[in-house]
């Protein structure tokens, strides 16, 4: 039966007798399961932990571990001991180590639970970059200890007051503080329960991070609330070993699945070159889709390559929400194959009435999110918070008992996202259709990758720190990778001699943002000048248009000769197999870059992911020679040849 609490200890304590079961999966045959009782005990005695070492009510406890079990944990010791907890999400980027310390400077008394191999790895980084731990994070509010011998004190709460803070992800400026009470987890948990139509029949196998809302409230917080088992795969494990995830779902019988875009993307990719795949996904009632832009040819692709696994065509469900949301906003209907339209391409302008047509060149396909959620609503307006007719596109905006009240100790930044009669402005553009929500864009100049936000003065400013160029003289754009919809990070830098004394810089800002973000640059384009407004602001949104209209093509062109030409080394006189191997293996995942022998894989511009997908297939060409963990000691290709060579 699914019940609506009035605060997250209700909830824990009324599920913890059910008969649901969480199982944390981190390799094929390594698995841990706990029922709910059992984890009601263990959490008792985290808490026990955490106040013994002086942890009290309303203080803030950043969670930053690789171990989901032992997120969890802290995550349920906190609210169950008033204390707020605050995830982080571990990386190895530059930018990933350096949110805690941004997070922690906006906290008032901030502690840290993390694991024994973080900490190393955050004590060597603060050594390195001279970073001040202001907040002693890294020594005496850091805990690392496991449970206590004596259980903690539950400390009741009420429906406003805070259950966590949900940060921000993936921008390197300070990251926002979202507040989410309990009642907004409660409220919204709820309409989402009731409209999956949750059953005692449920299961769920999920490798969301629980750093993010999709990971930790839809996959976990939602189905302990129902009392429904659920499977919790490491976030790595999928990145290394993504088929695994679905040979998973088949074998623990799942009903309910769910990954943005580029995990299914992610997914095809290891399934198309695979063989002799045995599945069987006929219990998969939903397969949800949402935390980024949802492309309709991605939906279509994994349902027909899993259809002859028994994956009804009907199970795709897209979804739209945001984290000031608590999590959803708008579900579809269920049992039904989700819908897109297709609009004329010069109509999809704020203001502008969409103009319906059959999809051709000249349109563009956008999914319907379906209907607001209970306890939920959304409306369309202008710039200046009027509302706009059906079917003309405007800014979405929304308010309800899930909505968040406000940014962690930032009164200025609170007030900014409330309109003058309290609706939240998401930054979102779309339209609606009938009761549907359609998502057309974002106000905001955010670039997400892979799930993760990233903007673009502060891609900018990370270019410009090493002083070959300037702020002003450099533009991070975001355009739509015309197959599948998903963003794709442009740079342009000014230029005005000729394109072979660009390659340099190219070269340089894909090294920069590769090893400090981890990200991908499809494309970096000299341009002989950097639009701005007559009040200094850089014409972003313009140079994207001009892309879109193939302005730079040729430049792109010129650029690819070019770069091939200035990059030729001793490479082609190479007469090392295994080397011609891994350049091989390489270039077929790394488009527009040019990768050379002796070129630092981490610093080269190319993403973790595409890394991943590189050693995955290395490891299949030299099946038990080499693992991903030999790739961090032997950096370049060269190395890696001389490691495999020894292996032999």
């Amino acid at each position: 039966m699914i019940k609506q609490y009035k605060t997250l200890i209700d909830l824990f304590e009324d599920q913890k007798q059910s008969q649901g079961i969480i199982r944390f999966i981190s390799g094929e045959k390594d698995e841990y399961t706990l029922t709910f009782e059992q984890f009601w005990q263990e959490t008792l005695l985290f808490l026990g932990a955490l106040q013994s070492k002086g942890v009290k009510p309303n203080d803030e406890l950043i969670i930053l571990t690789t171990s989901n079990k032992r997120f969890l944990l802290s995550f349920w010791a906190s609210i169950l001991g008033g204390i707020i907890p605050v995830p982080v999400a571990p990386g190895i980027s530059d930018e990933h180590k350096s949110k805690l310390f941004y997070v922690a400077e906006h906290l008032n008394h901030p502690s840290l639970v993390t694991d024994n191999d973080t900490l190393e790895r955050l004590t060597k980084f603060v050594k390195n970059r001279n970073i001040s731990d202001s907040k002693s994070l890294l020594t005496s509010h850091c805990i690392t200890a496991d449970n206590s011998q004596l259980k903690g004190k539950v400390l009741q709460r009420n429906p406003n007051d805070i259950a966590f803070i949900q940060y921000s992800s993936g921008s390197t400026t300070v990251p926002k503080g979202i507040v989410l009470s309990h009642k907004n987890l409660t409220s919204n948990i709820y309409s989402i329960a009731k409209k999956l139509n949750f059953t005692k029949h449920d299961s769920v196998l999920s490798w969301m991070p629980l750093t993010h809302d999709m990971g930790l409230i839809g996959n976990h917080i939602s189905l302990l609330g129902a009392g429904l088992s659920h499977s919790i795969m490491d976030t790595n494990l999928f990145i290394r070993r993504p088929l695994l995830w679905l040979k998973k779902a088949s074998e623990y019988k799942a009903t309910i699945l769910s990954s943005p875009n580029f995990g299914y993307k992610h997914y095809l990719k290891q399934f198309e070159k695979s063989q002799n795949i045995l599945l069987d996904l006929s219990c998969v009632r939903l397969v949800i889709n949402g935390a980024e832009p949802i492309s309709s040819s991605i939906c279509n692709q994994f349902i027909n390559a899993l259809r002859p696994y028994g994956l009804n065509q009907d199970t795709m469900f897209p979804v739209y929400g945001l984290a000031e949301a608590t999590l959803g906003v708008t579900f579809p209907a269920l049992n039904k194959k989700y819908s897109t339209i297709s609009l004329k391409r010069y109509s999809v302008s704020a203001g502008e009435a969409v103009i319906p047509s059959q999809p051709n060149g000249d349109t563009i396909t956008f999914v319907k999110v379906g209907e607001a959620l209970g306890n939920c609503e959304f409306r369309l307006t202008d710039l200046n918070d009027k509302a706009v007719p059906e079917n003309v596109i405007g800014h979405i905006q929304i308010r309800g008992d899930n909505v968040t009240s406000k940014i962690y100790n930032d009164p200025k930044t609170s007030k900014e996202m409330f309109t003058s009669d309290q609706w939240l402005k998401t930054g979102d553009y779309g339209f609606k259709i009938g009761n549907e929500l359609v998502i057309t864009g974002r106000l905001k100049e955010i670039i997400i990758i892979n799930g993760q936000n990233y903007y673009p003065h502060d891609i900018e400013e990370i270019i410009t720190q090493g002083k070959k160029l300037e702020l002003g003289m450099v533009a991070a754009c975001r355009a739509s990778d015309p197959v599948d919809q998903t963003d794709q990070l442009i740079i342009f830098f000014l230029h005005r001699k000729d394109l072979s004394s660009a390659t340099n810089t190219i070269n340089h800002i894909r090294s920069v943002i590769g090893k400090i973000l981890g990200i991908e640059i499809k494309y970096v384009i000299p341009n002989k000048t950097i639009p701005k407004t007559t009040s200094g602001k850089i014409q972003r949104l313009k140079l994207a248009q001009e892309y879109s209209e193939g302005k730079f093509d040729q430049i792109i062109d010129d650029l690819k000769n070019a770069t091939k030409n200035f990059n030729k080394k001793s490479d082609s006189f190479e007469t090392n197999t295994v080397l011609d191997d891994l350049i091989s293996i390489t270039s077929k995942y790394s488009e527009g870059i040019e990768i050379n022998a002796d070129d630092n894989l981490f610093e080269v511009g190319i993403s973790s992911l595409t890394l991943t997908e590189i050693m995955l297939e290395i490891e299949e060409e030299y099946p038990r020679m080499i693992s991903i963990d030999d790739l961090f000691e032997n950096p370049t290709l060269r190395q890696l040849s001389n490691y495999l060579n020894s292996q032999k």
